[in-house]
């Protein structure tokens, strides 16, 4: 029976469910020592004075630390890419250092042997500020006379990049062509992880090593940022990354608190944990999007999309976040906009700018949601201004399935693309045309429904192109282990790790398939720097394509290692030799010959039976990059349908579809588990989640009483099929699915929403799409 394919549920489902969960929260090493840290109540200010000596006399406090006491430990970090030419961040300290630049910055670490009473002594701190002037929104930032947040650079602007390919201003001054244009605002939301960002640094002086605890995705990564900026030997640190308690992008970033933990503890010879809470992780978790983007699109009279001009301006809060820079959202943004489409004519101008808030950088689905809204939005209003229904212009202007590969105007080089049979696909499942009519009727007897459709892309295995050759310490590789033990028994071991998204499950299935064995009999082990091979970890959805691909060749050497070994002792060619439920078979016959335990046996402790010469190894590893393409792309279809209460602004989702092409599916459950749950991320961003600011730069959404998430009871049916078209560049032809659902759910929900208000004479542009800005689009509200 193959594995690959099987609906195999995650074995480590169970265990967390029943409590078994090994969390770096519930570890207590004798001696531990907890962290917590005073921030800045201001957005932007000057450090005056500090007065610490009432907090270092508290009970139970070991230590005190400020900015100056952290700079003499831990180097500062620069957030920039050295191909995004150009770009500029300032250095970065763990803890501020004379001036503050966002509330929420730490600016005091306090050590003591209980949280209880490093928070009793934080109180005690006492911190003076000459406030400076805030500077919190992204265009008045780029104002000539606005404040200037890091005087150094001369200016609020990070990076600003520019693209200008076809005849952009001859589509747009054809009077024959129809041109639409639209300005839509993203608010900025985060990741809200059931488990918060969480350290356990724990330093051995008599050898010099450093092992840290931390629930995150990118083990080695951190690894190398920790040895450096620490000045540790990299082989002196070992991160161990086990239970994560959701992650979505927020946990692959270089923290000062996280970084200053682990200074304490290799100061102080002693384990230290810093956990954040929840009022601290909305402070200083990364925040992702916040865009304001204007954009335009021409169309010929026959509906042929000529062309689209697009100027998106983003705030990033004062830094850069280091390593992977806060400009990728921006750059993926312009990158991936009309990515569906034939476009002969493109322009875009993007800026990235500071401001005094919380930092922003990846989130899941990178840019993804606000290219796919901004486009798609556009393609519902060239519809509607020609009369076209929107999925006929869809279909009329998507790539054709057979043309690729296909370089787009931005250089994008797609290919193995399935837009055409998704979107037919999509009707097929949503039964378009009986919807629509239904729609229809409902409208007539007053209430307001309506339908978003979405085609859209995402970017998935990225290779050494992406980070890589930017300068950043992140591995575009990842490695896998393959061994037999005497017991017959395989064990693995991965770089990808694993935080609820399944990626034992996959692994297994991938080498069991390989093996001839059952997935549920093997077991799989990750996130441990001392014990696994070198790689990137988890993000950007490559755990399947890449992890996937080098568990797939080192368990094809495995097999080679096993058939070799029983062809010698079974005086046969290899050939002549297969593997199935657990022995070696003869190929032709399928009788069984010997099994894998009688082999190991024999190679390990019956050496000498082994012809003179013979290479006793059953254990093999493999790494695998992507090369050739700088990434994968998955694609997929979305629509939503839903209604709109025109008297209280309320939105009401009806159903939810997905068709989406990952190339070979692996496992269908945790696929369909990853897309359910982006969707679910991406109706979040659309109507919910906002990390909202006062003028002067105040986080006002910084508990779950004013942070709205959505809810299991708020969610529609979220009905889901497949198109199949393996990637060319990798032998199982597995791409990406873990970010696609919150690549296109909130632009298919406003699309649906602007389809609904239509009629009115109503639309929105902004997200998240609260009833009260329903209401004002409506003009019911001022």
């Amino acid at each position: 029976m193959t594995q690959i394919g099987r609906a195999l549920p995650r074995p480590n489902a169970r265990r967390l469910v029943e409590g078994a969960g090994r969390f770096v929260g519930d570890l207590t090493p004798p001696r531990m020592l907890h962290a917590v840290f005073v921030r800045s109540p201001y957005a932007h200010a000057v450090i005056t004075g500090m007065d610490l000596d009432a907090a270092r006399a508290a009970p139970g406090v070991v230590a005190v630390y400020d900015g100056a006491d952290m700079a003499t430990q831990i180097t500062p970090w620069v957030g920039v890419l050295t191909h995004m030419v150009g770009m500029r961040s300032p250095p970065q300290p763990a803890l501020a250092v004379g001036h503050t630049h966002w509330q929420g910055e730490p600016v005091v670490m306090i050590v003591a042997s209980s949280r209880a009473l490093a928070e009793d002594a934080a109180e005690l701190v006492t911190v003076d500020y000459d406030p400076l002037p805030p500077v919190t929104d992204m265009e008045a930032a780029l104002a000539p006379d606005a404040p200037v947040i890091h005087p150094d650079l001369g200016s609020n602007l990070c990076w600003e990049k520019r693209i200008d390919v076809g005849a952009v201003d001859v589509a747009f001054a054809d009077p024959a062509n129809t041109v639409v244009e639209r300005r839509f605002v993203f608010g900025r939301h985060t990741g809200v992880t059931l488990e918060p960002r969480v350290i356990t640094a724990d330093y051995d002086a008599a050898q010099d090593q450093l092992t840290v605890n931390y629930s995150g995705q990118v083990p080695h990564m951190m690894q190398e940022v920790l040895a450096t900026h620490l000045g540790l030997p990299q082989s002196q640190v070992r991160i161990v990354a086990q239970d994560v308690g959701g992650s979505f992008g927020i946990k692959i970033h270089t923290y000062g608190d996280e970084v200053a933990a682990c200074a304490a503890a290799r100061l102080l010879r002693r384990p230290v944990q810093f956990a954040a809470d929840r009022y601290e992780s909305f402070q200083s978790d990364i925040h992702a999007r916040d865009h304001r983007v204007t954009a335009r699109a021409a169309m010929a009279p026959d509906g042929r999309l000529l062309a689209v001009d697009v100027d998106d301006i983003t705030g990033i809060g004062p830094y850069s976040v280091y390593p992977r820079s806060s400009a990728i959202e921006g750059n993926q943004v312009i990158n991936l906009i009309g990515a569906p489409y034939t476009l002969p004519a493109y322009r875009a101008r993007l800026r990235v700018v500071f401001q005094t808030k919380v930092p922003t950088c990846q989130y899941r689905a990178v840019g993804h949601p606000i290219a796919m809204a901004v486009m798609e939005g556009l393609m519902d209003d060239l519809a509607a201004a020609t009369g076209r229904d929107p999925v006929v212009l869809r279909e009329m202007n998507l790539i054709p399935d057979d043309a690729y590969p296909v370089r787009s105007p931005q250089g994008m080089l797609y290919a193995d693309l399935s837009h055409q049979a998704c979107l037919t696909r999509l009707k097929e499942l949503m039964g378009y045309d009986a919807l629509c009519a239904e729609r229809d009727a409902m409208r007539a007897r007053g209430v307001h429904r309506g339908i978003g459709i979405v085609s859209m892309v995402e970017i998935t295995n990225p290779s050494p192109m992406f980070y890589g050759v930017g300068g950043a310490p992140v591995a575009a590789q990842d490695g896998a282990v393959v061994r037999l033990d005497a017991s017959g028994a395989v064990h693995l071991s991965s770089s990808v790790t694993e935080q609820g998204q399944g990626t034992e499950t996959i692994l297994a299935q991938i080498a069991a398939d390989v093996l001839g064995l059952r997935a549920e009999d093997i077991r799989v082990q990750t996130g441990d720097t001392a014990h696994m091979p070198y790689g990137g970890g988890t993000w950007a959805s490559r755990g399947a394509g890449i992890g996937g691909e080098a568990m797939r060749a080192a368990s094809v050497a495995l097999r080679a290692q096993v058939l070799e070994l029983a062809g010698a002792v079974l005086q046969c060619p290899p050939s002549a030799l297969a593997l199935a439920g657990g022995a070696i078979i003869d190929a032709a016959s399928s009788t069984e010959r010997m099994t894998l335990r009688e082999l190991a046996q024999m190679v390990y402790f019956r050496g000498n039976e082994l012809p003179a010469g013979q290479a006793a190894e059953l254990i093999a590893s493999r790494h695998f990059r992507v090369e050739g393409m700088p990434f994968v792309f998955s694609n997929g279809a979305m629509a939503s349908y839903v209604e709109v209460d025109v008297e209280t602004g309320l939105v009401t989702l009806l159903n939810h579809w997905v068709v989406e092409d990952v190339g070979t599916i692996l496992n269908p459950k945790l696929v369909d588990e990853q897309i359910r749950g982006g969707v679910v991320q991406g109706i979040g961003g659309a109507l919910f989640e906002e990390c909202l600011f006062s003028d002067d730069g105040q986080l006002l959404t910084a508990t779950m009483a004013d942070y709205l998430v959505p809810m299991a009871g708020e969610m529609p049916d979220i009905e889901i099929a497949h198109v199949v078209t393996p990637t060319s560049t990798s032998a199982l032809g597995a791409k990406g699915a873990g970010e696609a659902g919150t690549s296109g759910a909130s632009g298919a929900v406003m699309n649906a929403v602007n389809d609904a208000l239509r009629p009115l004479g109503a639309q929105i542009s902004q997200m998240p799409m609260t009833p009260e800005r329903i209401l004002r689009s409506l003009g019911l509200v001022p």
